[in-house]
């Protein structure tokens, strides 16, 4: 006896069922790449968050282990011309010229006159010996922000071979895998001891165009 042969309509549907079926399987392809896309989007940016978190965490804590920051009483907005001389080495404070240091980083030594008056303004000045090695320099010159600080190598006597300086407060370290360098940064760059928050630390002078001799 002879198979009956599916009718026309029979077969439709089984193509349709067939196409419906082919159709959910690439949805369910789909769906499972965009939640695990999703998902690898999630991770990172917990990821990332949860760096920002615990970096600022440690840097928070760095700043709160700033027991060995030396605390000066000097008042701002005091200006005056020609050389002065500084009871510090490198100086926090004070009398100072009246046309600041432009910030940024230099390989020669600065007149501590208009270093002064970036401190005024709110910046960080880190200073090193000039023999520090180069790969120092390199690790500070990668931890400073791009505003309000100053790298330069000092020509007077420091007791440290880094020594940091804000108005009134000052920082000696040995190296510049310090962890207290962030957290000085971070503490008193345009911190609350600044006597003129927000001034300009660009448009004044470099060593080259200074008048101090």
């Amino acid at each position: 006896m002879s198979k009956k042969k599916p009718t026309s309509s029979s077969a439709r549907k089984d193509k349709l069922a067939e196409a419906r079926k082919a159709q959910q399987a690439t949805e369910r392809r789909r769906t499972f790449l965009l939640v695990g896309a999703a998902g690898l989007v999630i991770a990172f940016i917990i990821g990332a968050v949860g760096w920002a978190v615990l970096s600022e965490r440690d840097e928070r804590q760095a700043a709160s282990k700033l027991g060995d920051v030396q605390e000066y009483d000097y008042e701002g907005q005091k200006h005056t011309s020609g050389k002065i001389d500084y009871k510090e080495s490198p100086p926090v404070g004070g009398e100072h010229n009246n046309a600041w240091l432009n910030c940024g980083v230099y390989d020669e030594v600065v007149p501590n006159e208009h270093a002064v008056h970036s401190l005024e303004h709110g910046a960080v000045w880190v200073t090193y010996e000039p023999d520090l090695a180069k790969s120092e320099v390199e690790t500070l010159e990668e931890d400073l922000p791009d505003t309000y600080t100053v790298l330069s190598p000092y020509e007077g006597t420091m007791d440290a071979p880094i020594v940091l300086s804000a108005w009134n407060q000052q920082l000696e370290v040995d190296s510049a895998d310090d962890p207290r360098i962030k957290g000085f940064i971070k503490e008193y760059r345009q911190g609350p001891q600044t006597p003129e928050p927000g001034a300009a630390c660009t448009g004044g002078v470099t060593p080259e165009t200074s008048l101090v001799k």
